[in-house]
């Protein structure tokens, strides 16, 4: 896994441009991997070789069926807050504990927590949550949300599973490599294979581990130096990883935007391929011998043109004709997007004359019992992490004193 952390960031970054389907601006000051708009093939984004202009560039359609799949996800997963009950055997003590949860759940966000969590986890295969102490009284416990690309998980060698450090960029734009130690990993992660005006950019680094809390730089010859170390009063490493859907062997989970990019490049392709046919043939053009001035009138409803040319003739061609083969191809390619993702129009609401007499819910749960069974997954998997993050936030409640408790 480490010979791939080089192509880590910019598949990430990819990953979140075709969720939200973001401008060439945004891909250029990101320095990014293309989205839609780069999944089209060249004769769409080229003007035959000659200087764009507004007849002879190729007119592009990019719709974004990503998105409102992954948020019929994450709505169907997450659509009301998961129940989180306590298993002490006294009833008051497990009604302090749950109203000590809800409160700390409340302080991150309440439900939009759980929301974004998901949304994390269902764009990049994996979220990563870190447990932080802050000084403010009234919120002393604070769940951060990593996003993916500036994630630096250092994994053991011999486990994929656990963690020996975890790392956090400040810019997560370097490349990195493989080295022995974990802090050697890292320091080759952030200096090497760049130039200098890159390093320079390269900005701090925060290092979590069981004893400490490091802040690095770059420094002299390449080399991170330690600028700041804190000791790590809750004694373990403070992250939770949560995989979206399991991917063995693998610190990421499998993300749910990745397999549906080609059928998306397919779609914007085909459906950009008929804008620019319905733009050449929806209007009808006349061919007119023998009539003088027919260009200077105008082609009207109840307009008639007189010739004392026997030879004269007006010919109509064009108009926008039938393709059944390209109107199959697109509804295929959209089908093929409703198996990959397990979401078709009917999660979202709209119900088709194919739907046929599924008036019972169980016969609704039959249409949609891929996306059940994948959410089914994909709850216990959360629901483990949020039961790992809810014990560490007890746990550091216990030192701050702010709410004793033991581990049972």
């Amino acid at each position: 896994m480490a010979r791939l952390t080089g192509q880590r960031r910019p598949r990430y970054r990819q990953l979140w441009h075709y969720y939200r389907q973001a401008s060439a601006a945004d891909r250029l000051t990101s320095n990014a991997m293309p989205g839609p708009e780069g999944g089209l093939p060249p004769r769409l984004n080229q003007a035959g070789g000659r200087a764009a202009t507004s007849t002879n560039t190729p007119e592009r359609v990019l719709e974004n069926d990503i998105a409102w799949r992954i948020h019929g996800m994450v709505d169907f997963m997450v659509s009301r807050p998961p129940a989180i009950q306590s298993l002490v055997a006294d009833p008051e003590r497990a009604d302090d504990v749950e109203r000590f949860i809800r409160r700390i759940i409340d302080d991150n966000g309440g439900q939009a927590f759980y929301q974004t969590l998901a949304l994390i986890g269902h764009v990049y295969g994996f979220a990563d949550a870190v447990l932080r102490l802050d000084a403010d009284p009234d919120r002393p416990i604070l769940f951060d949300l990593v996003d993916a690309p500036t994630a630096l998980p250092i994994v053991d060698p011999d486990d994929y599973t656990a963690l020996n450090a975890y790392g956090i960029y400040t810019n997560a734009d370097q490349p990195h490599h493989q080295s022995q130690g974990w802090l050697d990993r890292l320091r080759d992660r952030v200096t090497s294979g760049s130039s200098t005006s890159e390093r320079s950019r390269a900005g701090r680094v925060e290092v979590l581990t069981e004893d400490s809390i490091l802040v690095l730089e770059p420094g002299r010859q390449d080399r991170l130096r330690v600028v700041d170390r804190t000791p790590n009063p809750l004694g373990v490493l403070p992250v939770v990883h949560i995989q979206n859907l399991p991917q063995p062997f693998a610190y990421e989970g499998l993300s749910e935007v990745e397999p549906l990019i080609a059928l998306q490049d397919e779609l914007n392709t085909r459906l950009s391929d008929r804008a620019h046919r319905v733009t050449l043939q929806s209007f009808k053009m006349y061919l007119a011998k023998g009539l003088d001035g027919f260009g200077d009138r105008p082609v009207a409803p109840g307009q008639m043109w007189t010739t004392d040319n026997p030879e004269a003739s007006i010919e109509s061609f064009g108009g926008d004709a039938t393709s059944p083969s390209e109107e199959a191809h697109i509804r295929e390619t959209r089908e093929a997007l409703d198996k990959a993702s397990a979401i078709s129009p009917l999660v979202t609401g709209q119900v088709r004359d194919r739907l046929g007499n599924l008036t019972s819910e169980n016969a609704l749960r039959i249409v949609t019992m891929g996306l059940v069974a994948r959410t089914e997954k994909k709850r216990f998997a959360y629901g483990q992490g949020i039961q790992r993050l809810i014990g560490l936030a007890l746990h550091a409640a216990d030192l701050l004193g702010v709410f004793p408790n033991t581990p049972d």
